[in-house]
């Protein structure tokens, strides 16, 4: 247990250069207070107490804006920067010295039975606000841009953006997104923009609305 606290407390020393000791990582930090808060909550779900897990994870909830679900599962060394507003998933599993940053949330779609929410793998980032939803997994070494929204796999070492995100980085090389291997892309055809849908809605109507604007002016002028 000591040794996981101290992990933990490494993590935010390690990638905060805000941090100024161990103290006040341990007292102060909101992050760090949500992770010990899950690795009890942890502790009494795995031992079939889920009404006291669940207690523990609603408290550090109101006290931190930070909700992991005790049921998800979680590596060594997560970093969770500013933290207000992150959610973590039942079903999500969490590798390695990760990092999420504020408004992050691993969730679901809300169409998945049973591992309904994200696998990250080590060393994932995942910006401020990026929505991560669905039960796929983000390899070990991605990173998901600020804002992005990811709804399916993302490859090792791969950099996500975008709104539904693609892939623009594989191994800090840029890759047009004509290169990138139908492994690799992120699923784009499921997802309509409805911005774009909506333009596409009103050129059509325009276009109608000429023809017979049109229609009625040739009988006129005759």
């Amino acid at each position: 247990m000591f040794d996981r606290l101290k992990e933990d407390i490494d993590a935010v020393m390690q990638r905060d250069p805000a941090a100024r000791s161990r103290l006040e990582v341990y007292f102060l930090y909101a992050g760090f207070k949500a992770v010990r808060a899950y690795r009890r909550a942890n502790w009494f779900q795995r031992h079939g107490m889920k009404f006291i897990a669940r207690a523990i994870s609603q408290r550090s909830r109101r006290r931190t804006g930070i909700e992991i679900h005790p049921g998800a599962t979680i590596g060594r060394g997560l970093f969770i920067d500013h933290g207000m507003g992150v959610v973590i998933g039942e079903t999500t599993e969490i590798g390695d010295n990760c990092t999420l940053y504020q408004n992050v949330t691993l969730g679901g779609t809300g169409k998945d039975q049973g591992k309904r929410h994200p696998t990250l793998g080590n060393n994932v980032l995942v910006g401020a606000g990026a929505k991560v939803l669905g039960p796929f997994t983000v390899g070990d070494n991605a990173r998901v841009a600020a804002g992005a929204v990811v709804l399916d796999a993302v490859p090792r070492g791969a950099t996500a953006v975008g709104v539904p995100a693609r892939v623009v980085r594989i191994d800090g090389q840029k890759v047009p997104a004509a290169e990138v291997p139908a492994s690799h892309k992120l699923d784009q055809i499921h997802v309509a923009d409805p911005v774009s849908m909506e333009l596409c809605r009103l050129r059509g109507e325009l276009e109608r609305l000429e023809k017979k604007v049109a229609g009625l002016e040739k009988p006129a002028q005759e």
